[in-house]
């Protein structure tokens, strides 16, 4: 597919990571971009900024589209924006692509991608990682699950929002991907934690020993992005605490149903109720520390 096509697209969900995304489709991509929010107002917001048009459904956003972008909430809206009243997947014309990039269990993903198929629909589970600031700025790593051919199709569309898009499987292949991508950030959050609320303890500069350490076996994204504003103890920003232990819900679900033993993620992932309960539910994972 020629990555200088340009198509007609819809985009279901405009949080803070679907907001930018559907911004460059319209504005790197140069799609025509149809958008539809729960909150009307935010639409209107949207269209203002970048230009296209909101629909009032998600039935009435997609009956044009090549492809349909989605980013929800959780399985349940995964399943009632696609399949639901004034639903996706009914009103969308033959051969269109739904791009699912909600986190959300490989089993909704493989429902909605065969419900697509039997409408003669592409349908791809395609999470992401890279947080508000990766949506922000189209740097987002994309995991996808789904048929070949249709990721052939769609691979130059979603890659107007980001930096790495693979092909991952079948349909939950994708889902399956980012609950790996979240068991490895829990354990990298609290050794990270742990390791600079060591070094306060031992009165070292916290900011000399990361410009030591990061560069050397210990280094991390986690450490070059977040370790400075730990110390600072700044958290009003990235990928919030409540969003991580929803993701850490279904990974472990999951890891009950394949036999995966998961001790430092659950362990993790109790030590995230416990920032929720001191107020820390919207504070960015790396408020972990704060525990210390």
């Amino acid at each position: 597919m020629d990555v200088s096509t340009k198509y007609r697209v819809s985009f279901l969900g405009l949080g803070v990571m679907g907001y930018p995304m559907a911004g460059h489709l319209a504005r790197r991509g140069g799609h025509q971009v149809t958008v539809f929010n729960r909150t009307a107002a935010k639409a209107a917001q949207w269209v203002a900024e970048y230009g296209g048009a909101s629909a009032a459904t998600p039935a009435e956003a997609v009956r044009e589209a090549d492809f349909v972008f989605m980013c929800v909430g959780n399985d349940e809206d995964v399943w009632n924006v696609a399949m639901g009243a004034d639903g996706a997947v009914p009103a969308m014309k033959s051969g269109a692509i739904l791009v699912d990039n909600t986190t959300a269990s490989a089993d909704v993903a493989r429902r909605v991608h065969a419900a697509a198929k039997a409408r003669g629909l592409g349908f791809l589970d395609a999470p992401v990682s890279g947080g508000q600031a990766g949506a922000v700025n189209g740097q987002l790593t994309v995991m996808v699950g789904g048929d070949p051919d249709d990721f052939a199709r769609a691979q130059p569309v979603v890659a107007s929002y980001a930096k790495a898009v693979t092909h991952m499987g079948p349909a939950g292949a994708g889902q399956l991907t980012k609950m790996v991508n979240q068991i490895c950030i829990a354990g990298l959050v609290q050794g990270l934690s742990e390791g600079l609320a060591f070094a306060e303890k031992a009165g070292l500069d916290g900011n000399l020993v990361l410009q030591a350490i990061c560069k050397g076996a210990a280094g991390s994204w986690q450490m070059e992005n977040r370790g400075g504003t730990m110390l600072q103890r700044k958290f009003d920003f990235g990928f919030a605490v409540d969003w991580m232990r929803k993701d850490l819900g279904i990974t472990m679900a999951e890891a009950q149903r394949n036999g995966a033993q998961l001790p430092v993620a659950s362990l993790v992932d109790s030590f995230y109720a416990e920032v929720q309960k001191n107020g820390g539910g919207r504070w960015d994972t790396s408020s972990l520390i704060t525990r210390l």
